[in-house]
């Protein structure tokens, strides 16, 4: 007995799907150039958008950044305590020390590790149904 899993659209062509929406392709089309057996895929995207592509995603403004997350781990390396580093980046110790505990500790933290499972967590929750992030600038 076959299996009837979904095969899922890649980014790029959920990007390639709203481009040929956009320019007025019907379903079918659009199913046939993503090289989809039936259309059911691709009416599902448009329907679970109301056939409006969705924003871009963006990080939120006060998500700590790349250089922020080196910083504190320096600081540890150093040996500075958290309100040090959090003095030093102009943000509450509560949020570094969520940081550095949500990333391993000050034993096992490394900037470049926790800017990938940040990464991974975002993509996580935009994942789970019927959530959503709220836009924010960038």
């Amino acid at each position: 007995m076959e299996g009837n899993a979904r095969t899922r659209f890649t980014p790029k062509q959920k990007a390639e799907l709203w481009e040929r929406w956009k320019s007025g392709q019907c379903v079918a089309d659009i199913a046939r150039a993503l090289e989809r057996r039936n259309k059911s895929g691709v009416y599902r995207v448009l329907a679970g958008n109301g056939g409006i592509a969705p924003a871009p995603r963006r990080r939120t403004p006060v998500a700590l950044r790349l250089e922020e997350r080196e910083e504190i781990s320096r600081g540890i390396a150093a040996g500075q305590s958290i309100r040090r580093i959090a003095q030093g980046l102009g943000r509450s110790p509560s949020t570094v020390s969520r940081e550095i505990r949500r990333n391993g500790g000050c034993t096992a933290y490394r900037a470049s590790e926790a800017v990938v499972a940040c990464a991974d967590l975002w993509l996580a929750e935009a994942a789970i149904p019927g959530r959503s992030r709220h836009a924010s600038i960038s």
